[in-house]
């Protein structure tokens, strides 16, 4: 069991800051993200380049430690022995909330083992932003960050995921969203969509349709910018067409004698198999027949 009293800190150890970032516009910087950055230690940052902007715009003077995919296990060391030693850190991503599809994750369990505060410090957040603005349910929604690029395994995640009855949110990349969304209508079918990008940026966007009509309209508009896609869940028929779909082993034939096993008859078990399988009635007919 681990109780952190967030404000009641070990005086030996230091405090691990989680800041969130502007996503773009950067009014959006709170007043305490500010005050945090100006008074910690040294600032972890996943790009040192980006970071250093967002400093300068604030006349923030802070030592910047490089902390990014590739180097978080050596770098996430060094940074732990620095808090044990009673230095304060703040970790921040390119953009919205450390540690939501960037390193970090990693670095918050072990500071958390070590007996490590860790404070959120809340932010901007793409998901959040865009899933409030996106018209779809928000009661429940799954993040799922970003997808695959593996064709097979994105197909894998989406089979996975499509009876989830919660909002879906994705994140992509402009150059591979044409191949994304092809993937998306292929494997939860042409359901609702709001395709968002620039997030609070001059060039905001929200593109709301079907999967199909967002695709036709990227052919002509070719999307700039990092993309957040809001899905719609899986439909309770869509879920219950699935999970009664008992008859998949079963000949046409096989399936109206089944009905007409159960004391149905023939004209009324023709109609409940073309219900089943979501055929016209006169196509069933004529297979049962063999017409």
């Amino acid at each position: 069991m681990n109780i952190q009293k967030s404000y009641k800190v070990e005086p030996q150890k230091g405090c691990l800051y989680l800041v969130g970032t502007p996503i773009g516009n950067l009014q959006d910087m709170t007043y305490r993200a500010i005050q945090i950055l100006s008074e910690v230690d040294l600032i972890a940052a996943e790009d040192t380049r980006q970071t250093i902007k967002l400093l300068n715009h604030f006349q923030i003077q802070k030592k910047l430690y490089s902390y990014h995919e590739h180097n978080k296990e050596s770098s996430g060391a060094e940074l732990l022995q620095l808090l044990e030693k009673g230095r304060n850190i703040a970790l921040v991503s390119d953009a919205g909330m450390p540690a939501i599809s960037d390193p970090g994750y990693e670095l918050v369990r072990s500071s958390v083992e070590r007996g490590i505060p860790v404070i959120p410090i809340p932010g901007a957040n793409a998901a959040l932003t865009g899933l409030i603005a996106s018209g779809l349910p928000t009661q429940r929604f799954v993040f799922l960050g970003f997808l695959s690029k593996e064709k097979k395994v994105l197909s894998q995640q989406l089979e996975q995921i499509k009876s989830y009855q919660e909002t879906l949110i994705i994140y992509e990349a402009p150059h591979r969203i044409e191949k994304t969304l092809k993937m998306i209508l292929a494997g939860l079918g042409d359901r609702n969509l709001v395709l968002i990008r620039e997030l609070t940026k001059k060039h905001e966007e929200f593109i709301r349709g079907t999967v199909s009509e967002v695709m036709q309209y990227l052919e002509e508009h070719p999307p700039k910018g990092e993309l957040t896609l809001i899905i719609q869940g899986s439909s309770g028929e869509e879920i219950e067409r699935e999970t009664n779909q008992w008859w998949q082993s079963l000949s046409i034939l096989e399936h109206v004698e089944h009905y007409i096993k159960q004391d149905k008859q023939p004209k009324e078990a023709i109609k409940l198999t073309a219900k089943d399988r979501n055929l016209n009635k006169r196509e069933v007919y004529q297979q049962y027949h063999k017409l």
